[in-house]
């Protein structure tokens, strides 16, 4: 998709979206794969930041979005977390070479141009760092509410071809391999995540196939039209949203 703004939802987005959970960052520290301490810049930030400084990382956000930097400030000043913010891309981030013991990416390769991005990457990184690329998605299966809800905005949004996924990238380490990164790891688990009707009202106005790319008029009309399918098929809370946590990361060539 073209044109997408998370900015024009970054209420509904710091507000309803649920973070990485916990597990996610217990699996990065008991692997070694981040370490207390570590100097972490954080791309297309998020909750992901906001976890690692939480855990003693000193921690670099960046995004091009100043919506969406000045909620994820508000988020960490709420959560007395000392992240140092900057506006910038992905591809041309305007840090120091090698400045970085670890480069990650959260719920956000998908938007760049990967092998910009993956050589930005190596740049910022240390010989000795790591680069991990983390994503957290819903997962639609027959029957079920996600399904209903990706039914829904291909309705209202004819441009929207992102249903259907299964949270996993794998053919995303060539744009790593192309950068010269190697040691790659792979690794997935899959969590519910409790959503009220009101939080999941949220998170879906907040995504790219609504908030991101509708005219409001058109967000509030699918909103309408989301409130009254769940009302009529999943009249219960919390909702149990199925979601897969993935992520490849790999070693600096050093």
């Amino acid at each position: 998709m073209e044109n997408v703004d998370f900015g024009q939802a970054a209420d509904d987005y710091a507000r309803h979206r649920a973070g990485f959970p916990d597990q996610f960052f217990a699996a990065m520290f008991e692997a070694g794969l981040v370490t207390s301490g570590a100097s972490l810049l954080d791309i297309g930030t998020g909750t992901l930041a906001r976890g690692f400084a939480a855990r003693g990382c000193q921690v670099t956000g960046l995004d091009p979005s100043r919506e969406l930097l000045a909620q994820a400030k508000s988020l960490a000043g709420e959560a007395a977390l000392d992240i140092d913010w900057t506006e910038g891309t992905a591809e041309q981030t305007g840090l120091g070479a090698g400045a970085f013991d670890i480069v990650t990416a959260g719920q956000c390769w998908h938007w760049f141009d990967a092998a910009a991005a993956a050589a930005e990457a190596r740049r910022l990184l240390n010989p000795v760092g790591r680069v991990i690329i983390a994503h957290f998605d819903w997962l639609p299966r027959p029957g079920n509410m996600v399904a209903a809800t990706e039914a829904l905005i291909a309705e209202h949004n004819l441009a929207w071809t992102m249903g259907g996924g299964d949270g996993r990238y794998p053919n995303w380490q060539a744009h790593l391999e192309g950068a010269g990164f190697a040691g790659f790891i792979e690794k997935e688990f899959e969590i519910d995540v409790a959503y009220s009707h009101q939080d999941w009202l949220g998170r879906i106005r907040a995504s790219a196939g609504v908030g991101g790319t509708l005219a409001p008029a058109d967000v509030e009309a699918f909103d309408h039209a989301h409130a009254a399918m769940l009302k009529a098929r999943f009249n219960h809370e919390p909702l149990a949203i199925p979601h897969r946590v993935w992520w490849l990361t790999a070693a600096s060539p050093g």
